[in-house]
């Protein structure tokens, strides 16, 4: 039996997106399960304080070069996604809103952060540093955490 040429097109593309919908079927099928892997603290003080420290430093004078400043945008970046991992780890019994609140506003204000860096303003970012510190405050003072952040000061 033959096909008139302008079935051939046609078959082919059909055969293309058979194999291609049940690959994509397939993949479907592979459902991640988000797991935290580290402590809490361990995030804080290897991850959110150790890139909020870094911000700190890299701030305490306007930054002299692009990549001192890609830098700097990539830390604040680092406390913004410290903050989605942060959700990954809310409280089992109670206080999970305030959590996801808290770390939200956290992952917002680092992510403005790194926007103002990407503009190189310096005195807004000093700012946004603030803002951070704050973010982290509050959330600290809602779980009952006796640790302050303190942007900027002598140590």
């Amino acid at each position: 039996m033959t096909f008139p040429r302008s079935f051939t097109p046609l078959v082919l593309l059909g055969g293309l997106s058979l194999s291609q919908s049940g690959h994509a079927q397939q993949a479907a099928r592979v459902v991640p399960k988000l797991e935290p892997v580290a402590e809490t603290k361990l995030l804080m003080e290897g991850l959110a304080h150790a890139n909020f420290k870094g911000l700190e430093r890299l701030l305490t004078q306007k930054p002299g070069d692009n990549q001192a400043w890609t830098f700097a945008r990539g830390q604040a970046l680092l406390v913004a996604e410290t903050a989605n991992l942060l959700m990954l780890r809310p409280p089992q019994k109670e206080g999970q809103a305030v959590w996801f609140e808290k770390a939200m506003a956290l992952r917002g204000r680092a992510a403005d952060l790194a926007n103002t860096l990407a503009k190189k303003d310096f005195d807004q970012a000093r700012v946004g540093l603030s803002l951070v510190a704050d973010s982290c405050n509050r959330c600290h003072q809602s779980f009952r955490v006796p640790v302050q952040i303190e942007p900027f000061a002598e140590n």
